[in-house]
């Protein structure tokens, strides 16, 4: 039967006809091997095909030339190698009737000149782009004739491999570089006037069109407002959208709206957790209306509803739900089956992109499927043996993950919580007003173990006998960690620790000093409320930047309340004593790097931030009574085969421990143990 949704509306796009309005926009999550797009690349598009989207693109850019390097992952899209892969790639789409395509670019000075084969960044003029930090030169007449033959050359690939289509990236690369007054000073052709600024253009999407002919989709992703005194303006940036629209060498036009040449500005193009959502998409659709010209778009559009709106009210004819498919690649198919409900939810977390800024591969923080499709389903299956009873202490992340992966194995399941709520260090970290959407992850897993018949039982401080009485085939020990203290020399017990400050059980004092040892969200996310709380505070870290375990994105939000607020940062220093002196305490800090350098704060409150130790006495109470006395074969776990090897024979039941309870680390490791360990009960 025919559906009335906007969002399952098929779609033409010249020649092809898309069958719903959603898709995947070009990113790069960097899975790729030699620049190419091998199985790790391809199964994660294929899974996203798999689940109901219309088109997915691929590369977040795929690079046309040398002088391009990689900045983060991107494909090699200058060499012949990659046709067969990208063609492997498509054919596997293409399997679930979804369209591919792939965005290209050349980077232009948004990359290092120090990479792969040392070539001189260039851009249209020698204007530095803060992020990448290179001085590029500034293109010379060959330079663009060769660059031109590049694109050209690079669609010939993606034809020859069967694509659907490419997209140009112009959008703080090469191509837009020439159009920005921020970008481009020349004064010959190819500067001054918008007609000159848009030469390059032209040449590239005239040498393109000849390379590939009519039949071929050709887009560009193109920023039309740069939203910064010197950039490109709103009506120089529409009226260049009007004329690729009327121009006859384009097929759409995929809008965004801002500059990516620092952090602060790339988050006003892709907002995190406690940002407004989908910022930019009126600004889209009065592109749309501005050229009636097919037009693309996303920017923190997460949920079904959003996309709907965009759909139905005629903002867009394509919406992008690009990292709320990270979280959950099969949203079309729960759509279109009416399990919306059931959709794993983007939370805004963008350890995806964090990841891959800081020259990591793109992870979800709640999807420990994505990007590992190989080993782990997105859809987890009954197991088809005999039922088993698991017992999970511990409703945290960790905990959760592993009681829903057991429910949905066909196991019976009890877990048992100590407090009277799931969730564990993610409620403790939602405190914080502006990440109040981290919750999404605990009620999201709620929801399936409530579907799934999971018995939990709260307020239940789990002992030996108590889990013993339950008469478990396994049991899962996720107790997670307690605060604990940096290495002192003194001063202990006049320290208060980052939980307390998050989870309102102490105030913040007038003069307080934070010593972030950990360099996460904890301590930043403490140091953010007792800023907003009026107090003065200077934040303390022994690295040499502070924070190394968050990346530039979330990095940017706490920062701005840093600024405005007046918090002070020390680096490269340590706090190795704390002592009482009147009312006040008095922080003795040390230098790594001088002998004998130590200075003293006098405060009113010393907050320190170290991690946690493992909860794990239950653990260690129950190891003796287990089969596999608490092992785990990781040679196994990794490589596949039993990964619980037999200890103790007279053992009754299988015990494993997860998540914090083994060591401090995160929240995706957390559902990562809890997913994987899980699939081998």
């Amino acid at each position: 039967m025919a559906s009335n949704d906007p969002l399952l509306q098929p779609y033409q796009l010249k020649h092809l006809t898309l069958k719903n309005r959603v898709m995947s926009t070009s990113h790069e999550p960097a899975y790729s091997e030699d620049g190419m797009p091998k199985e790790r690349y391809r199964l994660y598009h294929a899974e996203k095909a798999r689940g109901g989207m219309a088109l997915t693109m691929t590369a977040g850019s795929a690079i046309v030339s040398r002088d391009s390097p990689a900045a983060f992952g991107n494909l090699h899209l200058y060499d012949d190698a990659i046709v067969p892969w990208l063609s492997e790639l498509a054919e596997a789409c293409h399997e679930h009737d979804c369209k591919v395509m792939i965005q290209i670019t050349h980077l232009g000075r948004r990359t290092g000149w120090n990479k792969a084969d040392w070539l001189p960044v260039l851009s249209a003029s020698p204007v530095r782009e803060p992020a990448h930090r290179a001085f590029p030169k500034a293109a010379e007449d060959w330079d663009i004739e060769r660059i031109v033959k590049d694109y050209a050359s690079a669609a010939q690939r993606c034809h020859a491999a069967g694509l659907d289509g490419i997209e140009f990236e112009a959008y703080g690369h090469l191509i837009d570089g020439f159009w920005s007054p921020a970008t481009n000073h020349r004064d010959d052709e190819f500067g001054g006037s918008l007609d000159n600024r848009l030469r390059f253009t032209n040449m590239v999407l005239d040498a393109v069109r000849a390379a590939v002919g009519e039949k071929f989709v050709v887009g560009i992703r193109m920023v039309a407002d740069e939203d910064f005194a010197a950039g490109l303006s709103k009506e120089e940036g529409v009226e260049i959208a009007r004329r690729l629209a009327k121009s006859g060498k384009v097929d759409f036009l995929n809008i965004i709206r801002g500059s990516i040449e620092t952090d602060a500005a790339l988050t006003k193009v892709i907002p995190v957790t406690g940002m407004r959502s989908s910022p930019h998409l009126d600004f889209a659709g009065e592109v749309r209306a501005a050229t009636k010209f097919p037009t693309f778009h996303a920017a923190r559009i997460q949920d079904v509803a959003t996309a709907r709106h965009a759909i139905a009210s005629g903002k867009l004819d394509m919406v992008g739900m690009t990292r709320a498919h990270i979280a959950d690649p099969h949203i079309m198919r729960k759509v279109m089956e009416g399990r919306e409900h059931e959709i794993r939810p983007c939370v805004g977390a963008t350890y995806c992109l964090d990841r891959i800024y800081e020259g990591g591969e793109a992870l979800c923080v709640h999807n420990a499927a994505t990007g590992r499709e190989a080993t782990i389903p997105h859809v987890v299956g009954n197991s088809g043996g005999p039922e088993k009873h698991v017992v999970v202490v511990g409703a945290g992340p960790a905990g959760l993950e592993a009681a829903r992966v057991a429910g949905e194995r066909g196991y019976r399941v009890t877990m048992l919580e100590a407090a009277s709520q799931a969730g564990g260090q993610i409620r403790l970290a939602a405190q914080n007003p502006r990440r109040k959407e981290l919750i999404g992850i605990v009620d999201w897993r709620l929801s399936q173990l409530e579907r799934l018949g999971v018995d939990i039982r709260y307020d239940a401080w789990a002992e030996k006998d108590d889990v013993l009485a339950l008469e478990p085939d396994v049991v899962v020990v996720a107790t997670g960690g307690i605060p604990q203290n940096p290495p002192l020399e003194a001063g202990d017990a006049l320290v208060t620790s980052s939980w307390d400050i998050l989870s309102g059980a102490v105030k913040p004092a007038e003069n307080v000093l934070l010593y972030d040892d950990n360099g996460g969200h904890q301590g930043m996310g403490a140091a953010e409320l007792i800023a907003n709380a009026g107090s003065k505070l200077e934040l303390v870290s022994p690295e040499r930047f502070f924070a190394p375990e968050m990346g530039g994105l979330n990095h940017v939000p706490y920062m701005r309340v840093f600024h405005e607020k007046g918090v002070t940062v020390t680096i490269n220093t340590r706090v190795r004593a704390i002592r009482r002196e009147g009312n006040q305490l008095v922080a003795e800090l040390r230098s790594d790097f001088a002998e004998g350098w130590k200075v003293q704060r006098f405060v009113d409150q010393v907050i320190v931030e170290h991690g946690t130790a493992p909860l794990d006495e239950l653990y260690w109470a129950l190891k003796p009574l287990s089969r596999n006395a608490g092992a785990v074969d990781y040679e196994s776990l990794v490589g596949g085969g039993d990964i619980f090897p037999t200890r103790n024979p007279n053992g009754a039941f299988i015990l494993y421990r997860i998540g914090d309870a083994v060591a401090s680390r995160n929240i995706h490791a957390a559902i990562y143990d809890g997913i994987r360990f899980g699939l081998r009960v």
